[in-house]
């Protein structure tokens, strides 16, 4: 049996894929205040697993194999504003792995993280994290992936860190799932009697003046069923209004007068702006009705309340949104309205389930060990590089 617990689970993704892949709940949970929030559906969930809140100076007593985390991802996250290694944000990786590490020391503990964290911008953390696993007799590994490799149909891009009490290091395996299409993880929803009022109560063919330029005016006046019928997958972004008006031949100032047609006269001057910024060679932000094809980019910000179902005339509810996580069909969100971007501040389950998996293969014994003290592996291109004990880190990055 792998005893694992975990630090600032937060809604519980990853805590949700480990108890998946070592057959048991979790033993216990820790976090700090400035979370409480964001972990309490995970402790409605895990209803009557002991939560020890660290500030607060509750400590847990019992020892576990297995530590995980999702620690903030914002400071190295570039979606987001200020992100850089110097951003606050990033001390709680530092504060858990001190923690984790030298007071708690499992065999593995092992975090999620943005993308960056594997590249230039997050050196400053990644080389004080490495400071304090070697300070504590662990070894490391930094694996970047994507969860569409991990069965999830959305691309985000995450890094994973690991620390293993070990003299070596061991070699993750590499993943490429089959996924399974948003449209179809959106379908499977359908039976469910709980969270089904949609996080955006508009009804996009009707409320998305852009949208309703599609349907009417590019396609004469279909439905929002059958304009899902004839989308072409699109790659990254999915079906988004903005871009398919563009890829359509259309621009803003054609959509501008169509606005001004129907009596949209609020729109207008907005289509002008598009326009003009577009022309003068600048972007503009396209947060617009989503249409759910093939797999998405990565479900954060705009998507709950942008993202359609793919057969019914309006965007996704809670339980599907949850769905698309991978969160189990018994989970419960916690005051919805308030709450529905907690579902994205997570990891997809699909994609936690995989990483521990790894880690039930190291405590195994079944995966093959290298004589390192840090090892970076890439599964988008199923390529390792490792620190040999005689190189310096400074030389390796």
């Amino acid at each position: 049996m792998i005893k694992h617990a975990s630090i600032v689970p937060l809604i519980g993704g990853e805590t949700i894929g480990s108890e998946l892949a070592f057959g048991e709940k979790p033993t216990y949970m820790m976090s700090y205040e400035a979370f409480a929030a964001n972990d309490a559906h995970a402790r409605n969930y895990y209803s009557g697993t002991p939560y020890y809140v660290l500030d607060k100076g509750e400590k847990p007593t019992e020892s576990v194999d297995v530590v995980s985390s999702v620690c903030p991802c914002a400071g190295l996250s570039q979606l987001s504003h200020g992100f850089g290694d110097d951003n606050p944000n990033n001390q709680w990786m530092e504060i858990t792995a001190e923690h984790v590490l030298g007071t708690v020391k499992p065999k593995v503990f092992w975090g999620e993280n943005a993308p960056g964290f594997a590249g230039k911008i997050g050196d400053t953390v990644r080389n004080k994290l490495k400071q304090i696993g070697k300070e504590n007799g662990y070894t490391m590994t930094v694996y970047r992936t994507r969860s569409l490799l991990h069965g999830a149909p959305q691309i985000r891009e995450r890094s994973f860190y690991f620390f293993w009490k070990d003299t070596k290091t061991p070699l993750l395996s590499w993943y490429n799932k089959q996924y399974t299409k948003i449209e179809d993880v959106i379908r499977g929803v359908a039976g469910s009697n709980s969270f089904t009022d949609p996080i955006n109560p508009k009804t996009p063919s009707v409320d998305d003046l852009y949208y309703k330029f599609v349907l009417e005016h590019i396609h004469g006046g279909i439905s929002h069923k059958e304009f899902f019928e004839i989308a072409e997958p699109q790659r990254v972004r999915a079906q988004d209004m903005f871009s398919y008006i563009e890829r359509s031949g259309y621009d803003y100032k054609q959509v501008g007068e169509w606005m001004e047609e129907h009596g949209y006269e609020r729109e207008v001057e907005k289509c002008l702006r598009k326009y003009e910024k577009l022309k003068a060679g600048g972007n503009i932000m396209r947060r617009g009705t989503i249409i759910p094809k093939d797999y998405i980019g990565a479900f954060v910000g705009h998507y709950p309340t942008c993202l359609t179902h793919p057969d019914e005339d309006r965007y996704i509810n809670y339980r599907e949104a949850m769905a698309i996580m991978g969160l189990p069909n018994d989970f419960e969100l916690l005051n919805p309205k308030r709450s529905a971007n907690h579902i994205c501040q997570n990891v997809p389950v699909q994609t936690a389930r995989d990483m521990a998996t790894e880690v039930k293969k190291y405590l195994e014994g079944k995966l093959q060990m290298v004589d390192a003290d840090y090892v970076v592996q890439y599964n988008h291109t199923q390529k390792s590089e490792y620190l040999e004990k005689h190189d310096t880190l400074e030389a390796f990055i």
